[in-house]
């Protein structure tokens, strides 16, 4: 497989199936992986379908089990199948969707650098499912957070409780050398500022593990068009705490390019991929300004 990147190449956008990418990309070359892959919400979704097979790339599973600290042998250890299995029996929508995020998990489990984190970025329909497998897969030990982002928009359901959060589940390849710095994170106002002192008021206070924003505004300079666009504000707290100036950041559904923008705006480099000709579309106008961005097609291949 042609390389179409290495640490040595500028931020790139990548027209292209991302589990034909993955495998080619040297191991540990990211801080910071962020995933929204499609919900599987059981509607017919405004974006191309992707069907792939799962990756023949070959895992180390000796230094997988170090880092899963006894909690399975390798990707296809026996406890790992035996939780599928148990979650296959359970749902039988889940095999379909698995059989397609579970190898570009695999990927990004192997991409990330020692001290990186991963975050997957799922709605209720799959969050329980992606905690169970992501715990057997990266082990319980390298679980950070659940995040929940918060807001209030959309249908108001009158026979349950209106479901207005996602969930973002971080994950880090080393529990012990990981990168965060919550110092660097862009705080919020306080809820009840008469309760603590004017000082704090003036700072504010740093996000906790839900997050209160608002969606991308139909109306908003933001908007670009493209549907399931992700606010700045929450790629921009990511990718603040959990990486640093210089360092490389992945996103390989990368939709509107919402985390490229944040990165390259903080003075990280990003390597995105997408196979849907409108998120490539919608990229080229977005980092039009970025003359150090290169777009690649499906059938160029540049070292």
């Amino acid at each position: 497989m042609p390389t179409v990147w290495s640490p040595s190449s500028p931020s790139r956008v990548v027209h292209a199936d991302n589990l034909e990418i993955l495998p080619g990309l040297p191991g540990g070359a990211f801080t910071l992986i962020y995933l929204d892959p499609p919900f599987n919400t059981g509607r017919k979704q405004n974006r191309q379908s992707t069907t792939s097979v799962r990756s023949n790339a070959p895992v180390d599973s000796d230094a997988l089990g170090a880092h899963a600290a006894g909690t399975i042998t390798g990707f296809k250890g026996q406890r790992y199948e035996r939780i599928k299995g148990d979650l296959l029996g359970y749902d039988d929508q889940f095999e379909d969707y698995w059989a397609f995020l579970e190898p570009r998990l695999i990927e990004a489990w192997r991409l990330l650098a020692d001290d990186g984190t991963l975050y997957l970025h799922l709605d209720y329909r799959e969050a329980h499912y992606a905690k169970v497998l992501l715990d057997a897969l990266f082990g319980r030990d390298c679980f950070l957070n659940e995040l929940i982002w918060a807001y209030d928009y959309g249908a108001k359901s009158k026979n349950r409780w209106p479901t207005k959060h996602d969930t973002i589940l971080v994950y880090v390849k080393n529990p012990a050398a990981y990168y965060f710095d919550s110092t660097t994170v862009d705080r919020e106002p306080y809820m009840a500022p008469g309760l603590v002192t004017p000082e704090k008021v003036a700072r504010g206070k740093l996000p906790t593990d839900v997050w209160w924003h608002t969606i991308v505004s139909p109306t908003g300079k933001e908007k670009t068009g493209y549907p399931t666009q992700k606010p700045v504000g929450i790629l921009r707290r990511m990718i603040q705490a959990s990486s640093r100036e210089g360092d490389w950041v992945l996103d390989f559904f990368a939709g509107s390019g919402t985390t490229g923008a944040v990165a390259a705006a903080l003075g990280r480099r990003f390597l995105l991929v997408d196979q849907n000709p409108e998120s490539i579309a919608v990229m080229r106008e977005r980092f039009a300004p970025l003359s150090e961005v290169e777009f690649l097609g499906p059938t160029i291949a540049i070292v």
